[in-house]
C-alpha cells in the first residue's frame, strides 16, 4: 500500500507537468487534529478509556502475581489435587488477563471499534473541509503529508478508475 500511495503520488505529480492548470496543494492533518478542540477533546476520550482498561488490566495481574506468590510458597505443602487446583486457577486467570488484553486491545478489539466510532465524526468534518476549502480556491489534489502520503481530494475530471476497469476488462 506505501508503495501505491507513492507511485500514485508520483504519477499526480507528474499529472502536473502535463497539466499545468492542475493545481496541487497539502494539509498537514497532524496539526489540525492537535488544534481543533473536538479533536482533542476525543483524544482525551480515548486516552481515558485506554487508562481505565490498563487499570482494569494491571488489577488483573497484581491478582495472578499475588495467587502465584501463595502458591510458590504453599507448593511444597499442598497435596497433588490442591497443587492441581492452584494451577488451574493460575492458568484460568492467565487466560482470562489474555483474553481481555485481546478484547480490549487486540487489532478488532473495542479499543479500535471506539476510535473509529469517536474519530469519524471528526474526520468526516475534516473531510468535508477539506474539499469546500479545494473547491473554493480550485485545488485538483490535496495530499495529506503526515506520514503516508494520502490523496484526501481529487477533482473527478481526472478520475481514471473507470477507465482502468474498462482496459482490465477488455484484457481478460
Amino acid at each position: 500500500m506505501k508503495i501505491f500511495s507513492k507511485a500514485l503520488f508520483l504519477s499526480l505529480v507528474f499529472v502536473g507537468f502535463l497539466f499545468p492548470q492542475s493545481k496541487i496543494g497539502y494539509i498537514d492533518s497532524e496539526t489540525i487534529m492537535k488544534q481543533l478542540p473536538e479533536a482533542q477533546e476525543a483524544q482525551r476520550r480515548i486516552d481515558d478509556l485506554i487508562k481505565q482498561w490498563q487499570g482494569e488490566l494491571q488489577r488483573m495481574r497484581d491478582e495472578w502475581k499475588t495467587k502465584y506468590d501463595e502458591y510458590e510458597k504453599r507448593k511444597l505443602i499442598l497435596t497433588d489435587e490442591a497443587r492441581a487446583q492452584m494451577e488451574r486457577e493460575l492458568t484460568e486467570l492467565d487466560k482470562k488477563i489474555a483474553d481481555f488484553q485481546m478484547q480490549k486491545f487486540g487489532p478488532d478489539g473495542e479499543l479500535y471499534r471506539r476510535q473509529a466510532e469517536i474519530i469519524r465524526p471528526i474526520q468526516d468534518k475534516i473531510f468535508k473541509a477539506i474539499k469546500e476549502v479545494a473547491l473554493e480556491e480550485g485545488y485538483d489534489f490535496v495530499f495529506d503529508k503526515s506520514g503516508e502520503i494520502l490523496l484526501l481530494y481529487a477533482n473527478e475530471k481526472y478520475d481514471l478508475t473507470q477507465k482502468v476497469l474498462n482496459k482490465l476488462l477488455q484484457i481478460r
